[in-house]
C-alpha cells in the first residue's frame, strides 16, 4: 500500500471516531448493532498470493479484535439476527478454501485464545490433496489441508463448513446434477471425512454474480443452517439469518479497524437484491438522528 494511502486511511479512521461512537450509541439504543463476519483465506509467513496475510499481522488483528469485540460463532450470529435486537458489536471469524499453512500458526492461535471459527473447505481439494484451481492458474499450487488436519481442527472446536466440491462459480451453473454435487454431495463427503455434521456453506467468490436463487434453494433443502456470501456489508438484527454477509479481512489492519467499527462507506451494502438473488426483505441500513 502506498504511504499516502496508508496515512489517509489513518486520518479517515481517527477523524471519524467521534462520529462512529455516536452512530454506535444510536444503534445500541435502537438495538440495531450489526454483526460483522470476517473472511480470511491463507495465513502464512510468505506472501505468495494476494489472499495471504502474514502470520504476524493475523495475530495482531485477532488480538486487537479480541480486545475490542466479543468474538462469536456463526450460530451465535444467527441467534442475534433472529432475535431482532442487538446492543453490542460483535465479530465472527471465518476462513475459505482450506490451506494447509493455516494449521501452522493461525488455527493454533484461535484454539489457544478460544476464539470461535468456521472453516470452509473445498471438498475435492482437501480430500484428494489437489491444489486449488485459482492457485494453479496463478502459478502457485499451494497445498490444501488434509483430512487429518480437518479432523484435528474439528476435535479442537473449529466448525468445518462446505465450500463446494471443486470451488465452482455457482452463478454459472444450471445443471441440477452438478449443483447437487457442488453443494450437497460436497457437504456429505466432508461430514463423512470428519465424522461430524457440516452445518454451513460458503459460496466461492461470493459476489452477487456468483449467487443464484437455485443455489440458495438447493443449499436450504440440503439442510444447511446458513450460507455465506462475500461481497461485504453488515448483518443487522432482523436480517435473514440463513444468508450471512461477510467482509474480506485485509492484510492492512487499519482497514480492518475501519470496517469493524461500522464504516459509513459499507452501510449502504445490503443483502443481495435483483433477479439473480433469492427473495428477501430489504432492511434499512441507517438510523436517523
Amino acid at each position: 500500500m502506498p504511504l499516502w494511502k496508508y496515512l489517509l486511511l489513518h486520518v479517515y479512521y481517527h477523524g471519524l471516531l467521534p462520529t462512529r461512537w455516536l452512530r454506535r450509541r444510536a444503534y445500541e439504543r435502537a438495538g440495531r448493532v450489526p454483526v460483522v463476519v470476517l473472511l480470511y483465506h491463507r495465513v502464512a509467513r510468505d506472501m505468495t498470493t494476494d489472499w495471504t496475510i502474514s502470520a504476524q499481522r493475523f495475530a495482531q488483528q485477532i488480538l486487537w479484535l479480541k480486545r475490542h469485540f466479543p468474538l462469536v460463532s456463526l450460530g451465535e450470529a444467527q441467534r442475534i439476527l433472529r432475535s431482532g435486537e442487538n446492543r453490542r458489536p460483535c465479530v465472527s471469524i471465518t476462513f475459505d478454501d482450506g490451506y494447509a499453512e493455516n494449521c501452522q500458526e493461525a488455527i493454533p492461535l484461535l484454539v489457544k485464545e478460544r476464539i470461535p471459527c468456521t472453516y470452509f473447505v473445498t471438498a475435492r481439494n482437501v480430500l484428494e490433496g489437489v491444489p486449488f484451481p485459482h492457485d494453479v492458474a496463478a502459478g502457485s499450487p499451494l497445498p490444501p489441508n488434509s483430512p487429518e488436519q480437518l479432523r484435528a481442527m474439528a476435535a479442537a472446536g473449529i466448525e468445518i463448513g462446505a465450500h463446494t466440491y471443486t470451488h465452482a462459480d455457482l452463478g454459472k451453473l444450471t445443471d441440477p446434477d452438478i449443483l447437487q454435487r457442488e453443494i450437497v454431495t460436497a457437504g456429505e463427503m466432508l461430514a463423512d471425512a470428519i465424522a461430524r455434521p457440516v452445518r454451513y456453506f460458503a459460496f466461492p467468490f461470493g459476489k452477487h454474480r456468483n449467487l443464484t436463487p437455485t443455489a440458495f434453494r438447493v443449499a436450504r433443502e440440503a439442510g444447511y443452517e446458513a450460507v455465506c456470501s462475500a461481497y461485504g456489508g453488515y448483518n443487522f438484527p432482523g436480517d435473514d439469518p440463513f444468508h450471512l454477509l461477510r467482509i474480506a479481512a485485509d492484510p492492512w489492519t487499519i482497514r480492518l479497524k475501519n470496517w469493524t467499527t461500522i464504516d459509513p462507506r459499507k452501510l449502504g451494502i445490503g443483502h443481495c437484491e435483483g433477479p439473480a438473488c433469492p427473495q428477501q426483505p430489504a432492511v434499512p441500513m441507517t438510523i436517523e438522528g
